[in-house]
């Protein structure tokens, strides 16, 4: 199911704390950044922290400034975004600013913190999600019953840890303070965990006073059937290529690239690519890489539409081919129509070959748009 885009926001020391240990909130940002902050909250749909940050920092979380609010307003969004918090426990101050400033509030809980929430009268929609907390389904939730779309996570560095662990975040940004800490007992913005392999992308690096503003994509395609924040990423890329196809009557325009487990592009195609009338996408990312590459191994392919399983056109069908190559995963936006070959089912052949075919059907429509011809949409 489609989830929000995911913004993780935070400040940090020199040394990565987002705090210190004295009874005052350590201030790691000025004026202009705050106003960036605001800014950015009021873009969003809903803003998220954890309950270690409404325990220690008791934030409001409101966007501050009235011309934003009125723009919100003008636009048909509520004044304030939502705000979300996440507890297993459930037990929160009911007197706490985050309860009772801004607009509406959402808990999303245990089964058994759900019961303590209810019974401390907590001022919000309390949303169980089952034994234990699960950041898949709290997500899902948000999209598909709140109509979230933008997420910003606020922290703290246990939310921002998990999420970054999980895959679930599309995008960080860092303000890095000139200052340092020095308190092991402090808290940190990252802890240990499982987290994805290679580098992040920088997209945008500014100073803002004496601070500055780092923006961080992920890049590493996931690893098996649940796809990460990434994998968004390359499917969309991939759809953005199928607008590149000349026009046809006979065959579907289709985009495809080829990513590393590291995050690094490997190679990327679009159907009749180079005035050939017959290729395929896939076909043509994968006559640019190397066959003896070692990192095929552990690559994704990302196509806008199902890998072929047969073709009149040429001797191996994609999904074939992609086995060939070593690759043993693929994610795609849309199932391939019966309009030109009957039966088409791609996703069996790479399934009964080993591969994991990861769907993600929120992309369909962006693989439809260069085929209207073809689908009569």
């Amino acid at each position: 199911m489609p989830h929000p885009y995911v913004l993780l926001s935070a400040a940090v020391s020199l040394d990565g704390y987002l705090d210190d240990t004295s009874p005052e909130r350590l201030l790691l940002s000025g004026p202009a950044d705050f106003d960036r902050v605001d800014e950015v909250r009021a873009s969003v749909d809903a803003i998220l922290v954890g309950a270690g940050t409404i325990r220690a920092d008791n934030p409001r979380l409101l966007v501050n400034s009235p011309e934003r609010r009125a723009a919100r307003l003008a636009g048909g969004r509520p004044e304030y975004p939502l705000k979300v918090t996440v507890s297993g426990s459930g037990e929160l101050d009911p007197a706490a600013w985050f309860w009772h400033t801004g607009g509406e509030k959402v808990l999303y809980t245990t089964d058994t913190g759900a019961e303590r929430a209810h019974a401390l009268g907590l001022a919000a929609d309390v949303v169980p999600l089952g034994p234990e907390l699960d950041w898949r389904r709290l997500l899902e939730h948000l999209g598909t019953v709140r109509g979230v779309r933008r997420l910003m996570v606020e922290g703290g560095g246990r939310v921002h840890t998990q999420l970054l662990t999980e895959g679930l975040a599309d995008e960080l940004q860092l303000v890095l303070a000139p200052l340092f800490v020095g308190d092991a007992d402090a808290p940190r913005l990252f802890g240990p965990g499982s987290y994805q392999g290679g580098r992040l992308r920088l997209v945008e690096t500014r100073p803002i006073g004496d601070v500055v503003l780092m923006r961080y994509e992920p890049t590493a395609p996931g690893t098996g059937a649940l796809p990460v924040a990434a994998d968004h990423r390359w499917l969309a890329l991939a759809c953005e290529l199928a607008a590149q196809c000349p026009p046809s009557k006979t065959a579907f325009s289709v985009g495809a690239v080829v990513a590393a487990a590291d995050g690094t592009e490997l190679a990327r195609g679009h159907s009749r690519e180079g005035g050939d009338p017959v290729v395929h996408a896939e076909e043509a990312a994968l006559a640019k890489t190397d066959p003896a590459d070692p990192r095929l191994a552990g690559a994704t392919v990302y196509s806008s539409l199902e890998p072929c399983a047969r073709r009149a056109s040429r001797p191996a069908p994609c999904a074939r081919l992609i086995l060939d190559a070593g690759i043993r995963r693929v994610v795609t936006a849309w199932r391939e129509p019966d309009t030109f070959v009957a039966g088409a089912d791609g996703s069996a052949v790479l399934a009964g070959g080993g591969a994991t075919v990861v769907v993600l059907p929120e992309y369909e429509d962006r693989a439809k748009a260069p085929n209207g011809h073809l689908t009569g949409r």
